[in-house]
């Protein structure tokens, strides 16, 4: 209006100058602003309401919101063209933004997914991520973990060891051993530390349990073809000296030696046989074998004081059952020597995990069923363990004649089926408890079995 108000006033000017009416003259020049506010609004409409609309779908892709379009989008009009560039930006963003969506996503369910704890700290060392393996490990879920520092965490050797570095680590087996990993990135342009602990322990034991394999059929190569001249001379000589022209003390003295010698190599020969089963153990048989039956036949056999079954759900395993049966067959021999070793000579009367009192020497098996996991549990009111480091170490025993392979056997079972076995000191009470976790089977039963 102001651009056509010139114009407007040399037609006033005009239109005043005719003898025309003095209706007329006003009646003209009103028409003549009516025509030209129309004039007006229409190019308006046709430049200041196309801006407004994109100003409005700018605004809306600031805020991430791509559900806007421009309209009047055409060719060879100038803001056409340009309501056209805007749409194809928002078609563009909208497709970042949805596979950005999915990325993450993905990312998300990755890091949930992964078996391998995950933590991210901010540059004031506070808990900004974590995964369930890392929730599993830290025995909390993440609302109470985030917003924690490292040092309230225990993870800060984690932080402050070299990138690489092994380490144990307070709350996991004390066997167990981490390897440390650290890595840097941005979230929203500061800087976090990813930190990604892998448990080696296993790979660290099947190269402990190689070594020690290749030591034995060394030693077990050359000691038996020793150890078989050694009984084959004995004898020999032990033949002769009854023969011999021997006054009846020296003759006796001589066999009585002659026979320690023979003994004693029968037994070194029969204790490296012993050792050699570390050296062949066969890769398990597996097949679907109901777990009650195997439990139950496991606690018959020892008859030297009572072996209470605790029930746990009917299921089926995978596994090789001879292997599993001579597993427990281990682990429940270990608890019964423990219980009958301190609990008759103390009186000691205290709870197993199933609240029962131990009034004798006992042992108490016993299962559960996590989402993915068996776990069996086998107890003794025994002394527990003094030293549970040297627990799985090969030939270290505590008993007079003991091997010290009952126990690398029956973790060695466990790991080759996928699982693990953990001792531990019972809480609150005097003795041990062996805990062997197994891969859950499928076809879990609803009923609960009764022994």
């Amino acid at each position: 209006m102001l651009v056509a108000s010139p114009g407007l006033l040399v037609s006033g000017i005009l239109i005043w100058l005719q003898s025309w009416t003095l209706e007329s003259k006003l009646g003209l020049f009103a028409a003549e602003l009516f025509v030209w506010w129309l004039l007006a609004s229409a190019l308006r409409e046709q430049t200041t309401r196309p801006l407004q609309t994109l100003a409005n779908v700018l605004s809306a892709l600031r805020e991430e919101d791509y559900s806007f379009r421009a309209r009047g989008a055409a060719f060879n009009d100038a803001m056409g063209e340009l309501a056209l560039e805007v749409n194809t930006l928002a078609d563009e963003l909208a497709d970042q933004r949805i596979g950005s969506i999915e990325a993450t996503a993905l990312l998300r369910r990755v890091v949930e997914e992964v078996e391998i704890p995950l933590f991210a700290f901010d540059p004031d060392r506070i808990l900004r991520l974590v995964n369930p393996a890392g929730e599993r490990l830290l025995q909390q879920v993440d609302v109470r973990l985030l917003g924690r520092t490292a040092d309230e965490l225990g993870l800060k050797d984690c932080l402050s060891s070299e990138n690489g570095t092994l380490l144990p680590l307070n709350f996991s087996s004390p066997s167990a051993r981490w390897l440390i990993r650290r890595s840097t990135f941005r979230q929203r342009g500061v800087p976090h530390t990813l930190v990604v602990l892998s448990d080696v322990s296993r790979a660290l034991r099947e190269e402990e349990r190689k070594a020690w394999q290749r030591l034995i059929r060394v030693l077990g190569h050359e000691l038996n073809n020793s150890l078989a001249s050694i009984k084959s001379i004995a004898g020999s000589l032990s033949g002769r000296v009854s023969q011999s022209a021997l006054g009846p003390e020296e003759r006796q003295d001589f066999e009585r030696g002659l026979e320690i010698i023979e003994s004693r190599a029968a037994a070194l020969n029969r204790f490296l046989q012993a050792y050699r089963q570390l050296a062949q153990m066969p890769s398990p048989s597996l097949r679907k074998v109901a777990l009650t039956p195997i439990v139950q036949r496991v606690a018959a056999l020892e008859t030297r004081l009572k072996v209470e079954v605790v029930p746990g759900p009917d299921l089926e395993l995978t596994v090789d059952p001879d292997q599993l049966e001579q597993m427990l067959i281990n682990l429940v021999r270990n608890a019964a020597e423990a219980a009958l070793e301190l609990a008759p000579s103390t009186g000691l009367s205290s709870h197993n995990t199933t609240g029962a009192p131990f009034s004798s020497p006992e042992v108490v098996m016993g299962w559960s069923l996590s989402e993915k996991q068996l776990v069996l549990t086998i107890e003794d009111n025994g002394p527990g363990l003094l030293n549970p480091s040297n627990a799985f170490v090969p030939f270290y025993t505590t008993k007079p004649a003991g091997s010290g392979i009952g126990l690398v056997l029956s973790r060695q079972i466990a790991e080759a089926h996928g699982g693990s076995l953990e001792l531990l000191n019972g809480s609150g009470h005097p003795g041990c408890i062996a805990k062997v976790v197994l891969p859950r089977s499928e076809g879990v039963a609803s009923t609960t079995s009764r022994l």
